[in-house]
């Protein structure tokens, strides 16, 4: 890799935003492609496969955010409390997002991309602010 090019990959990939960008992109992959599992090879109830599939990755996708696109040296407990409120949120937001999109006639899949770009937005924020902040951080932001 010519050094330009391995130095303009590396300021990218300096950016907590580019990195939780790809890693959510990978994540979306895996929700969409349990999504469909459950509902359409296994026949399982739109309303039952899509929070399912949705907490499942989720789990993946608290694992890569922490690790990969933040970092975060915050402490386990907290930010697991943190986030799993969120995900309540999600949850319940995502659900409700695809099932009215379907019930509109665009399908589950619109609803779907639907609910992933609302929750990308609104999730990196809680991310960054409140779900991996680092205690230190934290505790001069009061």
């Amino acid at each position: 890799m010519p050094i330009r090019l391995r130095d303009a990959a590396h300021r990218l990939w300096s950016r907590s935003a580019v990195r939780y960008l790809l890693v959510g992109g990978f994540c979306f992959v895996v929700d969409v492609a349990l999504l469909w599992i459950a509902h359409e090879l296994l026949g399982i109830p739109l309303s039952i496969a899509t929070p399912v599939a949705f907490l499942v990755s989720f789990a993946v996708t608290y694992t890569m955010q922490r690790v990969v696109a933040f970092a975060s040296d915050s402490h386990v407990v907290p930010s697991v409390a943190r986030y799993t409120a969120l995900v309540a949120f999600n949850t319940v937001a995502t659900t409700g997002i695809v099932w009215l999109v379907d019930q509109s006639g665009a399908g589950w899949f619109a609803g779907k991309v639907l609910a992933v770009v609302a929750t990308t937005i609104w999730n990196y924020f809680a991310y960054r602010y409140w779900v991996f902040v680092s205690p230190s951080t934290r505790s001069t932001d009061v």
